[in-house]
Parts: structure tokens; sequence; C-alpha cells
């Protein structure tokens, strides 16, 4: 295992860059975490794109606190995909006012299978921001999404991994 990592690490493997990049986060080296996750993100690792987005945030030890590096890293992995970070960016515009734009945001992450958008849109469907048809279209691709993750193997190694 040891070895398969090194040379993914050495052919610089996105994923794997990212995976050196959370090993020493977690051992508080995050000047060494940020350079991983920096070199993950320039080779096309949304995953990463949102690490650094959430190290801008808070301003961790090594890289200071920038919100426009931090919504820069936010755009790009909610462009790459990531439903986590399209949430984000809808909760920000939200905090910021611009509710129909955060409705946008919510409905790409909830269209992506992300459970707390669909909440949000929730909320603000209550508040008259989100249309009765908008809201049905999200519920529609979020059980799309969902069910496109649900396989036979998925349901077994489910029952095998214990649910605290």
């Amino acid at each position: 295992l040891k070895e398969r990592r090194k040379k993914r690490f050495e052919a610089n493997d996105p994923f794997a860059l990212r995976e050196a990049g959370r090993r020493h986060f977690g051992d508080g080296d995050y000047e060494r975490a940020y350079e991983y996750f920096t070199k993950a993100a320039d080779l096309g690792d949304v995953a990463a794109q949102f690490i650094l987005s959430l190290m801008y945030r808070g301003g961790l030890e090594g890289v200071e606190k920038n919100e426009k590096m931090e919504l820069y890293h936010s755009e790009e992995a909610a462009i790459g995909g990531d439903p986590i970070a399209r949430c984000s960016l809808g909760c920000k515009e939200g905090e910021n006012g611009r509710y129909y734009r955060a409705v946008k945001h919510f409905i790409i992450a909830a269209k992506l299978g992300h459970d707390g958008s669909i909440q949000n849109l929730k909320e603000l469907y209550k508040c008259g921001y989100v249309s009765k048809e908008d809201f049905a279209s999200a519920l529609r691709g979020h059980q799309a999404a969902v069910d496109a993750t649900k396989s036979p193997q998925r349901e077994e190694a489910d029952k095998l991994v214990p649910t605290s």
C-alpha cells in the first residue's frame, strides 16, 4: 500500500497529493498541508479547492485569512461539481441578502444530492424566495442524484460498516 501511494504521489496524482495534505493537516503541519492542497488544486482536484477555501476562511496557521481567496477556491470547487462548496456559496449569498442568487446555488447543490441544500430551499420556499415549481424540480433532481448512488454493492457495504 505504501509503495502504491508513493508511486501515485511521485506521479503528481492529485488525489494522492490531497491525501498527503490531509495527513499533514491532521498532524498540525498546516504549511506543508497548504502546499499539497495547492498542488492538488492546481492539478484539478475539486476537493482540494474546497479545502483551500476553508483554510482561507479560517486563517489557519501558515495561511492568512483572505476572503477573496476563500471565494475564489469555493467558486472553483463549485464549478468543478462539489455540492458542499456550492451550498457554501449559497449561504454566502444569503448572508449578503442576495437570496435569489442563493436559491440558484442551493438548487444546483440539491440536484447534486446535497441534503442541506434541500433544507435551505425549504426555508427559502417558506419565505417566498423559491417558487413551487423550482422547489419541486430541486426535489426531483435531488432524489435522482440519491438514487444514482444506490447499488447492491453499496447497500451490502453499508451493512458491514457499523453506524454510530
